[in-house]
C-alpha cells in the first residue's frame, strides 16, 4: 500500500493497517497530544491521541520537512532513503 492509498482509508482502517503492518518507533508529547510514530512501507505515520477526550483525533503521514521531526530525532535516529 502506498501513501496515497493509506491517506484514502478511514480512521478505523488506518488503525487496523498500522496494527497489522506498521512498526511502532517512538512516542512524544506534543501540545495536547501523545503522538505515536510508526513506520510502514517506507513512510512515517503519526497517530495523534488526545488524552483529555480519550480518542485518536487523527492519523496522518508525516511530512519529512515538518519541524516536529526534531522531537522524534532527539529520541531515535531516523534514516531516510
Amino acid at each position: 500500500m502506498d501513501g496515497n492509498q493509506f491517506k484514502s482509508l478511514s480512521l478505523k482502517q488506518k488503525v487496523k493497517t498500522l496494527y497489522v503492518h506498521g512498526t511502532f518507533i517512538v512516542a512524544i508529547r506534543y501540545y495536547k497530544y501523545k503522538v505515536n510514530l510508526y513506520s510502514i512501507n517506507n513512510y512515517l505515520v503519526e497517530v495523534f491521541f488526545n488524552h483529555k477526550h480519550d480518542l485518536i483525533e487523527k492519523i496522518e503521514i508525516m511530512d519529512r520537512n515538518n519541524s516536529r521531526l526534531k522531537f522524534y530525532s532527539d529520541q531515535v535516529k531516523l534514516v531516510f532513503n
